[in-house]
């Protein structure tokens, strides 16, 4: 994850990661991988969600709290989560 974010930073774009049939709360943890490029990626401009609410927002229950991800440029974000809110 970290090789794709740091791509997602230096030439844009978007990273995905999203909720699927057989892991319906993602598959991501919330504290080690969301949170930490989560806040990489907003304090660069970008915008990190997790096609529900803000990543930063997100209250976890337990340590190993799995969410979805989507994260990049505000633009590319915005578009993707026209389609999964729709």
């Amino acid at each position: 994850m970290v090789a794709d974010v740091h791509r997602t930073l230096k030439y844009g774009g978007l990273f995905m990661y999203p909720s699927t049939k057989e892991a319906p709360t993602g598959k991501l943890r919330l504290m080690y991988e969301g949170n930490p490029m989560a806040f990489i990626i907003e304090k660069a401009g970008g915008l990190a969600s997790t096609g529900k609410q803000h990543i930063l927002d997100v209250i976890p229950k337990t340590i190993h709290d799995r969410i979805p991800v989507f994260l990049g440029s505000k633009k590319d974000v915005e578009e993707v989560l026209s389609f999964v809110s729709a």
